[in-house]
């Protein structure tokens, strides 16, 4: 996306009016994120269990949301957790991280931080070994947005 800098917006900028004129509009959307997910699962059908998410249902700031994704798996050679993937809804990109497992690594457990532009739902997807989706979501309501911070 560009923007077109133009001498007025600079004016308007410079006295504190039309500030968000300079801040490029969130894209992300429901469609948004259900396509990112549709390019991971393609056909497959995606399952819901398996996955635990952990999150806090109300954050104070959106700029450190933590978050933990489980998955029941033996982690077996033949039976265990490819790929865990998270996506939101609200964001700029749908699509936050991917953690590839193998079967090696023992337990399907992942931990990390995210930011959140907003209140929005938060999706957990693992790919098992045999191709299989399982999926778990959590609502989170953020009072401080972040992703839209100077």
């Amino acid at each position: 996306m560009q923007l077109l800098l133009t001498r007025r917006r600079i004016l308007l900028a410079a006295s504190g009016i039309g500030l968000a004129s300079f801040v490029p509009a969130a894209g992300a959307t429901e469609e948004a994120m259900a396509g990112a997910i549709r390019d991971l699962t393609g056909e497959a059908p995606l399952a819901p269990g398996k996955v635990k998410l952990e999150l806090p249902s109300i954050v104070e700031n959106g700029n450190t949301v933590p978050l933990t994704v489980s998955v029941e798996s033996p982690m077996t050679e033949a039976d265990h957790v490819e790929s865990i993937h998270i996506f939101n809804q609200k964001n700029p990109q749908p699509y936050i991280a991917a953690f590839h497992l193998g079967p090696r690594a023992g337990k399907a457990s992942v931990a990390t931080r995210i930011r959140l532009a907003d209140s929005q739902k938060v999706i957990a997807i693992a790919r098992l070994a045999d191709g299989s989706f399982w999926s778990d979501s959590a609502d989170v309501i953020v009072t401080l947005a972040a992703c839209t911070e100077q």
